[in-house]
């Protein structure tokens, strides 16, 4: 398939070349230095955990041309930089396919507006790294864990989204199609917003976090919080898995998330991300501090978490 991925960050590098690599002809946008690197180097991708080192030559451009034809626009950029692309993604009329895999707890009627309801596609990445030296450092989150999740807006299951859930597993990403993408991605928000205030207060280090049980208990009164929000609203707990965080007993979760807090795999998908993306992850904080406005229930410990971090 001819693929354009939008954005050349971790995520965008990493898909990118992972679909490169499967067979697909991809072209990725980049600017500036990001921009050079690629046609110069390639896309250099190290596994985080096998140290394993691989080289993709992927043709990089400046811009999405209107009259280019793609069968999928992937869009994986930060949350709060995804406006001003949709100009370009509203003139490119004839990709019939454009998937956000971006984090939005506010929903989709922004990117209705810009690329049409019969195009628009939703999900999230099942992986998580940094970059340095023009160099992508990344992991690919376990199956049981977070996989890579994409839907149709409206829940159906469409050929079209079995083919692109196809089209991700052979490029090594294991991959679920949900039926509700809009609460997958509220109940996300919901929880990694915290982790990442949390990781503020402690001064961005895991391992600091998990020394400080107050904070971290902070933490998980702020995502039940937000789960009490969702549900008011409507929103069933999606995916299912997650509803652990509000029903496990506290001195058992909190016994659990600090150990998690110790090890490098929080240090790769948790840390390294809310530390690179702050601007991002403040931005989503702000935003479903906004949407829980609207109902009619406290939130002390969502509020509590979100001042301390910011004077941080």
């Amino acid at each position: 398939m001819r693929i354009f991925v939008y954005g050349a960050g971790v995520l965008g590098s990493l898909y990118a070349a992972k679909l490169q690599e499967a067979g697909n002809d991809v072209t990725i946008q980049a600017r500036g230095k990001r921009l050079d690197e690629i046609k110069t180097r390639g896309i250099i991708l190290e596994h985080t955990l096998k140290r394993a080192i691989t080289v993709t030559q992927v043709k990089a451009v400046e811009r999405l041309e209107p009259d280019e034809v793609y069968g999928l626009i992937l869009v994986l950029m930060r949350r709060n930089q995804v406006t001003s692309t949709l100009p370009a993604l509203s003139a490119n009329k004839r990709s019939p396919s454009v998937l956000f895999m971006v984090n939005n707890s506010s929903g989709y009627e922004e990117w209705i507006q810009a690329v049409g309801r019969e195009r628009l596609l939703t999900g999230f990445a099942g992986a998580g790294g940094s970059r340095k030296d023009g160099v992508v450092h990344y992991h690919i989150v376990s199956g049981r864990l977070q996989t890579t999740t994409i839907g149709e807006i409206d829940g159906q299951i469409t050929p079209r989204v079995k083919m692109l859930a196809n089209l991700f597993q052979q490029a090594g990403f294991p991959t679920t199609i949900s039926s509700n993408m809009l609460a997958w991605q509220k109940y996300h928000v919901a929880w990694v917003s915290p982790i990442a205030n949390a990781l503020y207060m402690a001064g961005g280090d895991g391992r600091q976090l998990a020394r400080r049980a107050e904070i971290v208990e902070l933490m998980i009164d702020a995502v039940r919080e937000g789960f009490k929000v969702l549900k008011m609203q409507g929103f069933p707990v999606t995916p299912s898995m997650i509803g652990l965080l509000e029903t496990l007993p506290k001195p058992f979760l909190l016994f659990v998330l600090r150990q998690w807090m110790r090890t490098e795999h929080f240090d790769i998908v948790a840390t390294r991300h809310a530390m690179a993306a702050s601007d991002e992850m403040r931005y989503l904080s702000d935003e479903f501090q906004r949407e829980a406005q609207t109902v009619s229930m406290q939130t002390p410990s969502l509020n509590r978490l979100r001042d301390c971090s910011a004077q941080q």
